[in-house]
């Protein structure tokens, strides 16, 4: 946590140091943000499906820069939180982190209807196209859409629980073994601004956020026709957002 909060400083001091904006609305502004998230998971297998969501957080430093008056590339650094969901096992047999080393051997292959509840931590970098509008130019309150946003991230931490069984039930098993440590998603968002003062602006929106990259390793299998085959299914999470910051 202190190299979270370490480098969120220095990021904010970096882009501090170089904001401005002109008279004609170009430029550079930058801003923070503490953003609460419901995030789930859904995978290519139909025996595999979702059965919980996370509620997680992400915080963030966002730099904006304007190349016209209401057109920006939105950029920044940020932490993504408590990011996945809850498969539910539908084979009679599953091994699914079978590159982790679990705390117990029983954890290793999982009976029908076992839960596996993914805590996945990434350091975010997006990258999109961000519009802005309003009544007329000098209202205090505009709105805003981000179309779209690429979102590349890197895990930090993934835990996992087991739910569901009669005795195979754990919590905060290390999987980090078990997830891809690269993500690639896409996403929309839209919102409101309002100007507090010159340099200061409340914002607030709602975004969207999937995942294309599979979050799941792929090293397990699955116990399908009496026989174990490899398990190969794509998995990924998909997230809803409320964006909560200020900007200068």
């Amino acid at each position: 946590m202190k190299k979270i909060a370490t480098l969120l400083c220095f990021s904010l001091f970096v882009l501090a140091a170089v904001s401005a904006q002109s008279s004609d609305g170009t430029g550079f502004r930058f801003g923070v943000h503490v953003s609460p998230t419901l995030s789930w998971m859904s995978t290519s297998d139909k025996k595999i499906e979702n059965v919980g969501n996370n509620l997680g957080l992400k915080l963030g430093v966002q730099g904006e820069i304007y190349f016209a008056p209401n057109y920006a590339i939105v950029t920044g650094l940020g932490f993504g939180f408590n990011h996945g969901g809850t498969l539910q096992n539908g084979y009679p047999e599953g091994v699914f982190w079978a590159k982790s080393d679990l705390s117990d051997r029983r954890f290793d292959t999982l009976s029908m209807n076992a839960k596996l509840h993914y805590r996945v931590t990434y350091v975010e970098i997006p990258f999109g196209l961000k519009l802005r509008g309003g009544s007329n130019e000098d209202s205090p309150l505009k709105y805003y859409a981000e179309i779209p946003v690429f979102t590349l991230g890197f895990v930090t931490k993934s835990l996992g629980d087991i739910r569901g069984t009669n005795d195979q039930n754990t919590e905060d098993e290390d999987i980090r073994k078990s997830v891809n440590g690269l993500s690639l998603s896409w996403g929309l968002g839209a919102g409101i601004e309002y100007e507090l003062a010159t340099s200061a602006t409340l914002v607030a929106g709602l975004s969207f956020q999937k995942q294309f990259t599979d979050l799941t390793d792929d090293g397990g299998s699955v116990l399908k026709n009496n026989a174990y085959v490899k398990e190969n299914s794509k998995g990924n999470f998909g997230a809803l957002t409320l964006k909560i910051g200020v900007f200068f």
